[in-house]
């Protein structure tokens, strides 16, 4: 059910977006301000590095490494205190 709330109005965004774009490229000197401003925003919004948005289940937040980017340990030597 929650998944028609993101759809229904990425579709419609979607289609304004193509709606300017082609009146823009079609008939421009019939495309005003507001097919420029949704263009260039839709456009915009397409150069936001998502891939580096954090995961709803990482632990470390929005700043923190994950797992995967940590620096691995040292092992500890078995006779040592553990400080070098």
């Amino acid at each position: 059910m929650e998944r028609r709330w993101v759809l229904l109005p990425a579709l419609a965004l979607g289609a304004a977006w193509w709606w300017a774009v082609l009146r823009l490229a079609l008939v421009p000197e019939h495309a005003g301000l507001v097919e420029g401003a949704v263009a260039a925003g839709g456009w915009g919004l397409s150069l936001l590095p998502v891939h580096v948005a954090s995961r709803a289940g990482d632990a470390g937040g929005a700043g923190g490494a994950t797992t995967a980017t940590r620096a691995p340990r040292r092992p500890r030597s078995a006779g040592g205190s553990g400080t070098l």
